[in-house]
Parts: structure tokens; sequence; C-alpha cells
């Protein structure tokens, strides 16, 4: 699995993961999230069995042109959004910061995007984000919709299985 972005809130995560192999996305997701149970547990010495967090994880499929570095700025973003820091950098939790402030070692862990980061990365990260495009972005996300150009939303439409 290939960790494009992230983005660890206090009461939740955003991944852009980029998966290598179709199964790979629900094998990841249920790894995380069991030993991320599991360690929690024993880090506050609970006993419990199942989910910490409620309902499944959201995903959907996206087009892996700009539409992924609107996906990407959303993740990178999120803190600032929350008012928890005034710069996405400013979050240690985050791939913003990795990137910025990170070493070689800890930005290497970061996967390269199928979509290159803006030149100007940290003038971008920094600069508003469109009230659209959050929004097509969030209908996507809360429909499980794919999310890209009509074109690619064509493509896909046509590929699926009747």
């Amino acid at each position: 699995m290939r960790i494009l972005a992230y983005t660890l809130m206090p009461n939740h995560w955003h991944l852009l993961l980029y998966p290598r192999e179709d199964t790979d996305m629900p094998d990841f997701v249920r790894w995380l999230s069991t030993t991320h149970a599991a360690k929690f547990r024993n880090k506050t010495k609970t006993v419990g069995e199942g989910h910490l967090y409620q309902g499944r994880y959201k995903s959907f499929v996206m087009d892996t042109d700009t539409h992924l570095l609107t996906v990407l700025k959303y993740i990178e973003r999120n803190p600032v959004r929350a008012k928890l820091v005034v710069h996405p950098e400013d979050w240690e939790w985050g791939s913003a910061y990795r990137r910025i402030c990170g070493t070689k070692k800890a930005q290497a862990l970061l996967a390269v995007s199928p979509t290159p980061l803006p030149h100007h990365y940290r003038a971008w990260i920094n600069g508003a984000e469109k009230s659209e495009e959050l929004d097509e972005l969030r209908k996507s996300v809360n429909k499980g919709i794919p999310f890209g150009a009509e074109e690619f939303l064509y493509r896909f439409d046509r590929g699926k299985k009747k």
C-alpha cells in the first residue's frame, strides 16, 4: 500500500492511499484498524473487542489528475479547517508536516504521487481551497461515488458490469 497523504485528527483519520492491487485497500484498512485498536487498548489498559471508531471507513475511486491533488490538499488542510493550526505544516500528525519539516528519511515514507505535486508546494498547500471542488469532493465521500473529470466518470461507469 502506498501512502500519498495522511492527517491524524483527534477523533478520526484521513488517508490518501494508492493500492497496488484491488484487494489491498480492505486488507490494509482491516490490518490498520485491528493493530491500532490493540495498541490503543494496551496503552490505555482497557479491555474490549471490536472497533474503536463508529462505522465503516469511507472510500471512493478518484482520477489521478488534478482531482487527486484536490483530495491531497483537502486531507493536509484538515487541521487548518478544524482551527487546530494556522498552517498545514504546523500539524505534526500529518503528511504536510512530514513533507516540509520532516527529515529525508521521514519524507521517504510517503509514496511518490502519480500526479506531481505543485513545484511551490508550500505556497499551494497554504492557499485557499475552492468551494466548488470541496462540494464535489464531499459528495464523492458521502455517497462513495468516483471523483474525477467527466471523461473519467464516463469511462469508469462504462467499465462497470451491469
